[in-house]
């Protein structure tokens, strides 16, 4: 395939009937380009996570991905971690998990792994985890059922295991939400993005990426069952933090 048909160009082309972002074939294609030149500093993000996982992934327990997209995190984590850790990346689109599976094959995954196809929105399984990640995932997921989520991971991990978040955010303060939302413009900007993609993937977004403040996430974390909790990244409104179980 050529390079060129990797990049993001979802959204290049006006589009006469707009409609909900979708992790269909088109996105999963151009996903890595998108990611990269859409979310500030997602190379550092993505190296925190593994750290931060390296230090909690534990043998003989699970490593699980929720929201896998096209397997970053997993790639990046394997080298790192007991052989006998399995990983587990969830994803709801199977496009997404087809480009998964190539770039795993690709990376010559030789650990145990599964892709499980499952809506995080439904009953998913989380068993005999030392660590569960969410990045860029937790903002999909519909208000009314991130809570039972939350409890879900939390009931799935082994004392001590950790889940690990990425996220976008709102301002505690919402006179800051204005100017953060146009810095963040700004850097798509710089990345070569026009108006045209900023605005139809704003508006293809607004119905399906539904932020919440740090400090929201933080008492659902709370009411989960997490006694601790912290901040290891902040750039405007992107964030990124970890929750530990006893």
């Amino acid at each position: 395939m050529n390079k060129k048909d990797n990049l993001d160009n979802v959204f290049k082309e006006e589009i006469k009937k707009p409609s909900d972002f979708k992790f269909g074939a088109t996105v999963a294609n151009a996903f890595d380009d998108m990611v990269e030149r859409s979310v500030p500093f997602y190379n550092e993000i993505q190296r925190m996570i593994i750290e931060l996982a390296i230090e909690h992934a534990l043998p003989n327990t699970n490593v699980v991905d929720l929201g896998c997209s096209t397997g970053t995190t997993m790639i990046g984590l394997n080298p790192y971690v007991a052989e006998n850790i399995k990983f587990i990346g969830v994803d709801d689109s199977v496009e997404m998990l087809k480009k998964c599976d190539v770039k795993l094959k690709q990376a010559d995954f030789k650990r145990k792994y599964e892709l499980v196809q499952a809506d995080l929105h439904e009953d998913i399984k989380i068993e005999n985890a030392s660590v569960v990640i969410l990045c860029l995932t937790l903002q999909f997921v519909r208000p009314i059922f991130r809570e039972k989520l939350l409890k879900k991971i939390y009931d799935g991990l082994v004392p001590g295991g950790v889940l690990i978040i990425s996220e976008k955010i709102l301002a505690e303060d919402s006179l800051f939400n204005r100017n953060f939302i146009k810095y963040y413009y700004d850097y798509k900007r710089r990345n070569n993005y026009s108006e045209m993609e900023i605005s139809q993937k704003r508006e293809a977004l607004e119905n399906v990426l539904i932020p919440y403040k740090l400090s929201e996430n933080f008492k659902m974390l709370k009411e989960a069952g997490f006694p601790h909790t912290e901040t290891f990244f902040k750039w405007y409104n992107f964030t990124g933090f970890i929750a530990v179980k006893n």
